[in-house]
């Protein structure tokens, strides 16, 4: 599979990774062959980077922690526990709870693999995918700082309910002006008053917004102040605030996102969580084009589970004619060799 930009897809070829809606049903099917309806509809609701199929790179894979089923129970639990928030109907946090073990179950197999956010977006799934995303980040680097069970089970919860709070209105503008009608406040409120959750799951949605510089919202805490699932929880939160379009700007690349968020280190976000966050997320996915030092242009084909800056690239050339040379570079042993760009 190749990752690329959507104005560079034509009819004919076939989709690598399925696109959900947002409830975690299936959109599109992988596999599937693209018609330029297909390709219309995929602008249309907001897609602007896919995967391909390509002969050359058939071998390439994602290597996802999260199985088809766990991402869909997962969406299809955070979809239907939102709708009934802004409903004013009563939620099911055993569901919630049985959906994390899934997730866990899975991380917990796979924990040597980078993490790769690689599901494709939507303007239906965006507010899905993202509860998502924050819930496994904060998982691993729960699990690799040394959490249990028990503690990696309420750090998942808080990470995928941490915006519950903002499900009342269209926009945070929207409500009078004070720290209680923050989204924060919102979800803490929502969530304390769940039997069937500890109260830290609410602390998280509380202080995911807070600074460790003491300038955050909703209560301006500082460093020890702020619980470190919430702190885990920030970093996760806004990585994939960085690489999406949630709110309007640019999405940045992985490494662009990794660069803006080490120069918050000791300012917004914590040292030491970001420390594990680079560790385990992959700076560069499978798929992605690249092009190295050497002026040659590849593909990212596989990881190094910590050295998430020097993966493997496959460079194909024309030797002679049809005939083509493909050689495969692994930059954690070519230490003169760099991704000089992504071509995207």
């Amino acid at each position: 599979m190749r990752y690329v930009n959507i104005a560079d897809v034509e009819a004919g070829q076939f989709l690598g990774k399925s696109v959900y809606s947002g409830n975690g049903t299936v959109l599109l099917g992988a596999g599937i062959q693209l018609t330029v309806y297909m390709v219309n509809t995929l602008n249309r609701i907001g897609v602007t980077m896919i995967y391909i199929k390509d002969a050359l790179y058939d071998d390439v894979e994602t290597s996802d922690m999260l199985t088809e089923a766990t991402k869909q129970s997962l969406m299809h639990g955070i979809s239907d526990t939102f709708e009934a928030v802004r409903s004013g109907k009563e939620w099911n946090a055993q569901l919630i709870g049985t959906t994390v073990d899934t997730l866990l179950s899975d991380v917990l197999s796979n924990k040597e693999l980078l993490v790769q956010l690689t599901d494709i977006r939507t303007a239906d799934n965006a507010q899905y995918i993202h509860a998502m995303n924050v819930c496994l980040l904060s998982t691993v680097m729960g699990i690799n700082m040394g959490l249990n069970y028990i503690q990696a089970k309420e750090l998942a919860m808080g990470a995928l309910l941490h915006d519950i709070g903002k499900n009342n209105i269209l926009k945070e503008e929207e409500v009078a002006p004070g720290v209680r009608n923050h989204h924060t406040w919102r979800g803490y409120e929502k969530l304390k008053n769940k039997r069937e959750f500890n109260l830290l799951i609410a602390h998280v949605a509380l202080q995911h917004h807070e600074r460790v510089d003491g300038f955050g919202l909703p209560r301006g805490l500082e460093n020890d102040e702020i619980h470190i699932y919430a702190k885990i929880v920030a970093v996760a939160n806004t990585y994939d605030h960085l690489i999406s379009q949630l709110e309007g700007d640019r999405a940045l690349l992985p490494h662009e996102a990794c660069e803006e968020l080490m120069a918050m280190s000791e300012k917004q976000l914590d040292r030491e969580v970001l420390i594990q966050f680079t560790r385990m997320v992959s700076i560069y996915p499978n798929g992605t084009g690249v092009r190295l030092s050497t002026k040659e242009n590849g593909v990212v084909v596989s990881q190094h589970r910590g050295l998430p800056g020097r993966p493997v690239i496959r460079i194909i050339r024309n030797s002679n004619g049809d005939s083509l040379e493909i050689e495969e570079i692994d930059l954690a042993t070519e230490t003169t060799i760099f991704i000089d760009k992504v071509l995207a």
